[in-house]
């Protein structure tokens, strides 16, 4: 008589990578592994707070020592501080997410990360959970440099302020996402993502707009600059934060992002899912 191989129904078993895989994905598990990365990548900010205020040099330091040099110069609408302050976010935006893959690059070097694969936890909610981290901090700052700027002559719009942070969420999420393609990639070494993160970030800053117009350039580097879709982003921004909610920009910047972050997250999701 053959044994039988037949497994009993009380016998546990451990769940595969496609298992794994598929509980992770599920709509209401996306949440709460989001959430769960979160407060895994927030706890350490938290316990240092005065990391956020270093943080806030250079934005402070654009705002208090080059805004003042745009206060006599024509170009800038009815304030430039209207125009200046939205594009510092835009600025802090790629400072901030684009960075991101330097601490994904340090838990691969670690070992971490590859123990957080083998979890049942979404590899999108990696993702984002890491990014909302970022965008958290973005959070705190932007509402620390809009409190400051107010005094300046910032008028202060809520809903389109709300509309505009709303955006740079979105804008946030892409850039972040891509920053961790850029660490998956270059892992073990990581000079390819300071080389990359580096090229990317200046030309994408300095042809948006963020520090001085477009207008003021050759007719060469404003077409340069329409094809950048940071320079879209940064003109919605402008546009939100002086309450101009129905403007054709806004539509343009937002379909910007939500391309960034689609892109961003299908390229990221995917690296994810091969692992290291």
């Amino acid at each position: 008589m053959q044994p039988s191989h037949k497994k009993p129904q009380n016998a546990r078993t451990t769940p595969n990578a496609t298992t794994t895989e598929k509980r992770g994905e599920a709509g209401p598990h996306f949440f709460r592994d989001t959430a769960t990365v979160f407060q895994r990548e927030i706890a350490p900010t938290l316990r240092e707070p005065a990391t956020i205020l270093l943080s806030m040099a250079q934005p402070l330091l654009f705002l208090f020592l080059f805004g003042p040099l745009l206060a006599g110069t024509s170009g800038f609408g009815s304030s430039p501080w209207q125009w200046f302050v939205p594009g510092i976010l835009v600025m802090m935006c790629l400072f901030g997410p684009m960075m991101a893959g330097y601490n994904l690059l340090v838990e691969l070097g670690s070992g971490s990360h590859e123990r957080m694969l083998v979890t049942p936890l979404s590899r999108s909610a990696m993702l984002v959970g890491r990014t909302l981290k970022e965008f958290a901090l973005l959070l705190v700052q932007a509402a620390l440099l809009i409190a400051l700027s107010v005094p300046l002559g910032f008028q202060l719009h809520p809903v389109g302020v709300l509309a505009g942070l709303a955006l740079l969420l979105v804008f946030g999420v892409g850039l972040g996402s891509l920053s961790y393609l850029v660490a998956i990639a270059s892992h073990p070494g990581g000079e390819l993502f300071y080389a990359i993160t580096q090229l990317a970030l200046f030309p994408l800053m300095l042809l948006s707009g963020v520090l001085l117009p477009m207008d003021f350039g050759p007719a060469w580097l404003q077409v340069v600059a329409r094809i950048n879709p940071v320079s879209h982003i940064a003109d919605a921004e402008r546009a939100l934060f002086s309450g101009q909610l129905l403007d054709p920009s806004v539509l343009a910047g937002g379909l910007a992002a939500v391309a960034i972050a689609a892109v961003g997250l299908l390229l990221g999701t995917r690296a994810m899912k091969r692992g290291i």
